[in-house]
């Protein structure tokens, strides 16, 4: 197995919190990936996998286990079934923007409004990215992955993930395990073959983020420049020499609530409808039916409220520390906790434990955190 020297994982994740594990593994390739897994799990030794460490918030005692650094990479490009269209397929140690970059330059569309977003390709379906009304469920045609309990290979398609908000069977949330414990080896995507020329966007949410109007045309080159230069203007795209990119991004995850609680928020609180699950299919046995056919039960759509305008309206404003930390909010973002210097893992948790009790005793709404946890509780 290709063993390394340990390294702080403080060294490894964006957040810049974490102390050395007791085993590190470097795999870069798809055989030593697959490898390296079945022998750790074989001897039952805790594992943590980590790509670009991006999402994680790691504590300040040393992982008693192997960390695992996925640092394959590479993009092959096959044909699809459908006309006007390709697929890519990609490692999972591949960077995630390298890959939105390649896209764009061979005139491809679908991933381009998540430009800027940190990490590898190979985490991206497990929290289902996405960024200006694009997510990686719109383009995603199946993974490989190796599951912890076989040690199998297998392909699984989109639909087989379940991706939903920010999640799929693979997301470990704060507070649970994953449906499935796998590891994604790699990534197939289907993007539009549109070329460079300017046309219409169709969805409102990107429009509006880059100040579009209905029907404008633009190229997709352009888009990807406009999503940098916004994602920048908040802190959102790692910069060393910018203090408020040591984050692991969005801290908190935007409120998914009922129709009826989203009406006792603010009316100012920016909020969005989630899509409603299909209605069932109603059988009416023939034996019984009468002609009559009932109307179908409508059922309210959930709301997705904005976990920022929760945080700033609870009186916490872009900067907020406590005493003596170093660690803070964003001076460009309300939703991005940040590592200001040295600061260590029980530094960050207090200060989001404060904005989670902040949140809820102004608004009654308990705000759920969206990077993985590993050896810290909220």
């Amino acid at each position: 197995m290709p063993e390394i020297d340990p390294v702080p994982l403080s060294d490894l994740t964006t957040l810049r919190t974490g102390a050395a594990p007791a085993r590190m593994f470097e795999a870069r390739t798809r055989d030593e990936l697959i490898e390296t897994l079945r022998d750790l799990w074989a001897e039952g030794e805790p594992v943590l996998v980590i790509g670009g460490g991006s999402n994680l918030f790691v504590g300040d005692e040393p992982f008693d286990g192997a960390v695992v650094r996925i640092r394959t990479t590479g993009i092959e490009r096959m044909p699809s079934p459908r006309d006007g269209y390709a697929r890519l397929r990609v490692e999972a140690g591949h960077d995630w923007d390298a890959l939105v970059e390649h896209a764009v330059a061979q005139g491809l569309a679908g991933i381009e409004a998540m430009s800027g977003i940190p990490g590898t390709v190979g985490a991206a379906p497990v929290q289902n990215v996405g960024a200006y009304g694009q997510e990686i469920v719109q383009t995603l045609v199946e993974v490989d992955l190796i599951d912890e309990s076989t040690g199998e290979v297998s392909t699984v398609p989109a639909s087989g993930l379940e991706l939903g908000f920010r999640t799929s069977v693979l997301k470990h949330h704060y507070g649970s395990v994953p449906e499935r414990s796998a590891v994604i080896l790699s990534v197939t995507l289907e993007l539009a073959e549109v070329g460079h020329a300017a046309r219409p966007i169709q969805g409102q949410q990107l429009r509006s983020a880059l100040g579009l109007a209905e029907g404008e045309a633009v190229t997709v080159a352009w888009i990807r420049d406009h999503v940098l230069a916004t994602r920048r203007s908040k802190g959102m795209v790692l910069d060393d020499a910018d203090p408020d990119t040591c984050s692991a991004g969005s801290f908190f995850q935007n409120a998914i609530v009922s129709a009826s609680f989203a009406r006792t928020l603010p009316d100012d609180c920016p909020r969005w409808p989630v899509s409603p699950d299909m209605d069932p299919v109603l059988v009416i046995p023939l034996a019984s039916f009468d002609g009559y056919v009932p109307a179908p039960q409508g059922k309210p759509s959930d709301v997705k409220v904005s976990a920022a305008w929760l945080i700033e309206h609870s009186g916490l404003r872009k900067g907020f520390k406590l005493p003596r930390s170093r660690a803070s909010l964003s001076s460009k973002h309300a939703l991005a906790l940040t590592n200001r210097g040295s600061a260590t893992a029980a530094e960050v948790a207090e200060l989001a434990r404060f904005i989670q009790g902040r949140v809820q005793a102004e608004f009654g709404l308990i705000l759920q955190p969206e990077p993985v946890l590993v050896g810290v509780d909220l």
